[in-house]
């Protein structure tokens, strides 16, 4: 037999004992029997509420070192990509960088061989004269000033 048929049973036998009991007895018993099923109502209810809270207690515990052991591994994995992705980029820069001082040296060496070549052809802002510097009309050499062939010196003389 189980455990609620043993109860049934019980309680069959309990309303048949108190269906043949005189009435003042009856009300007495009623009283007891209400404040026992009330303890054990109590009793059952706070069992069943403490293993509940025990149940979810141990599930939370273990939800909680599952996801930590995650968040560990995640944190790792995050890690490693990162340091990846940073080498990487530190390889990028610095290619970067060569090939900026590559153009850099380029440029400046075509500069230095242009500015050879073409340093007479285009003038600086220093180089370009001013109202002050063009020849006035009492600079500008008269006939007598221009020599001729007899002022040329000669090589014997």
């Amino acid at each position: 037999m189980d455990k609620k048929d043993v109860e049934k049973a019980a309680l069959k036998a309990g309303k048949k004992i108190v269906e043949h009991t005189p009435e003042p007895v009856k009300e007495k018993v009623e009283e007891k029997v209400k404040e026992k099923a009330k303890e054990k109502f109590v009793e059952k209810t706070e069992g069943k509420l403490q293993e509940k809270a025990n149940e979810a207690s141990e599930k939370l515990q273990k939800t909680k070192e599952k996801n930590a052991s995650k968040v560990h591994g995640k944190g790792e994995e995050a890690k490693d990509k990162l340091q990846d992705v940073l080498l990487s980029v530190k390889d990028k820069l610095s290619d970067v960088k060569e090939a900026g001082e590559n153009f850099q040296e380029k440029v400046s060496s075509s500069d230095d061989k242009e500015k050879s070549k073409n340093k007479r052809k285009i003038k600086g802002v220093n180089q370009i004269k001013k109202a002050t510097d063009i020849k006035s009309s009492t600079k500008i050499k008269s006939f007598n000033d221009i020599k001729s062939s007899t002022d040329l010196k000669t090589m014997g003389s």
